[in-house]
């Protein structure tokens, strides 16, 4: 099986349970009886436990070398850990089980893209074209779980997601090996220094976590309050579920198509973009009321998502040694798209209270602020992986 095709079907498999799980997983909660207050304290600590989980499974991947059999353990892990779902009942027995999935769930999306950044760049792979088909995947995986929640009802999502969570562990056993230096251990010296602190204690690291994490945290309000603003500005559920379909739609066009743009700017100039994108997408949507606007504003979804992502990748994978770049990601996944989204949500809510579609505004401040930090990184930005023991 060519390697693209290999790559392609984890992405698939791995976001039609997101696919599920983000739209629809609270109407299973809510169907074993669960509180809105319990629903909400299950769904922050599986964001808060990734933010755990995630570093550690770097650290040990990149201690190990062994990058395919640790998605293959942990996948397979998630699946027998969902599988306690069915016959459970009650906020304890749940909030345990959702736990134990999500330490071993969270940091196969991470160790993924490791992979396939290192397998992309030995073999001169486009990963825009293979991360695409999660985006797609995610799409289908949204309406199917849409038309089988109403046929069914709420307890087809939870099979729905276990099924999900099957796919994944077969893809993870199709997926290739690494480059054979990805698979050497490192050098007992790196272990020594410990990996987390020689990343972060680099400053060029430092700027490009706090420039991802402001312009992809800027998000927030549009992911927790965006369809209940349009619903307030009266638009109808059909129009609305375009929308949010038309920005991924425009994210997978990048995927599809931004080699070029990946290949004409460096890493921090295609975040500056996206910094760019964002102030403009959130200062518009703070102001935009009618249909034609907001589709305008949906199609910046490809730079203020899509590009921040993959100069996010090839700044990882261009500029981190390969014996830190499981850990690397990691640290990308916990603290830039976890944590800081987890307490910028907070703060949306906080806004939203007050300002409504003036929150927006407060997101364009943190996009203006990444895309600053992304100007500092470019002058110190590297092309090339720093030796293993720098």
């Amino acid at each position: 099986m060519p390697l693209p095709l290999r790559l392609s079907l984890f992405y698939t498999a791995y976001f039609l349970v997101i696919g599920i799980q983000l739209p629809f997983w609270p109407l299973w909660l809510e169907s074993r009886g669960l509180t809105a207050a319990e629903i909400g304290l299950i769904l922050s600590v599986s964001l808060w436990v990734r933010i755990v989980t995630i570093p550690v499974a770097g650290v040990v991947v990149d201690r190990t070398g062994n990058r395919r059999g640790a998605l293959i353990v942990l996948s397979a892990c998630s699946l027998a850990a969902s599988l306690m779902y069915p016959p459970i009942d009650g906020f304890w027995p749940i909030l345990l089980v959702t736990v134990l999935v999500s330490a071993c769930f969270s940091p196969v999306m991470n160790l993924g893209d490791n992979l396939t950044l290192l397998i992309a760049r030995a073999n001169r792979l486009d990963y825009g074209r293979m991360r695409l088909w999660g985006s797609v995947s995610f799409i289908a995986a949204a309406g199917l779980g849409g038309v089988t929640a109403a046929d069914q009802g709420p307890e087809a999502v939870l099979y729905l997601l276990i099924g999900g969570i099957a796919l994944t562990a077969a893809a993870a056993c199709l997926l290739p090996k690494p480059p054979p230096r990805a698979t050497s251990p490192s050098p007992a010296g790196i272990a020594g220094r410990g990996r987390v602190t020689i990343l972060m204690t680099d400053p060029a690291f430092l700027l490009f976590l706090g420039a991802t994490a402001a312009i992809q945290s800027s998000h927030a309000v549009y992911y927790v309050f965006g369809t209940l603003h349009w619903r307030e500005l009266g638009h109808s559920e059909a129009v609305i579920g375009w929308l949010w379909a038309e920005g991924v739609i425009a994210e997978v066009l990048l995927f599809a198509f931004g080699t070029a743009l990946g290949a004409r700017l460096s890493p921090a100039r295609l975040l500056m973009v996206a910094g760019i994108g964002a102030l403009v997408r959130w200062t518009g949507t703070a102001m935009a009321e009618t249909v034609p606007a907001l589709a305008v504003l949906q199609v910046l979804h490809a730079l203020t998502f899509g590009a921040a992502h993959l100069a996010a990748m090839q700044y990882i994978a261009r500029a981190i040694p390969i014996e830190r770049s499981a850990t690397a990601q990691a640290l990308y996944g916990a603290l830039a798209t976890g944590m800081c989204t987890a307490l910028a949500m907070m703060v949306a809510g906080a806004a939203y209270e007050r300002l409504h579609a003036g929150a927006y505004f407060a997101m364009a401040a943190m996009a203006l602020a990444g895309t600053g930090l992304a100007l500092l990184l470019a002058g110190r930005e590297r092309t090339e992986p720093l030796p293993a023991d720098a």
